[in-house]
């Protein structure tokens, strides 16, 4: 059986701020088989945000925008490849 893949989008101030309530309603307007969208309690990290983080894949995206969310549903949701220019480099 499949990983369920959840995608959390923090809706907290910080990442509020930078604009999470648009890069969240882009994940949902743009819906894939088999990968649940969130919005998530903070996430530990205000300074990047808006801050994705991809499970179970432990994928963590910052600074993400609106305009960033096709190349997340089509490169990484999709065809299982991590977008670079996005990885927060913390983690990644």
């Amino acid at each position: 059986m499949e990983n369920k893949v959840e995608v959390l989008v923090c809706q907290y101030q910080s990442c509020l701020a930078n604009g999470s309530a648009e890069v969240l309603a882009y994940f949902l307007a743009n819906p894939v088989d088999n990968v649940t969208v969130i919005g998530s309690e903070c996430q530990g990290q205000c300074n990047m945000g808006a801050t994705v983080r991809v499970l179970p894949d432990e994928v963590w995206y910052c600074r993400v925008k609106p305009e960033h969310v096709a190349a997340i549903v089509e490169q990484h949701l999709k065809q299982g490849n991590p977008v670079p220019a996005l990885l927060h480099p913390r983690f990644h």
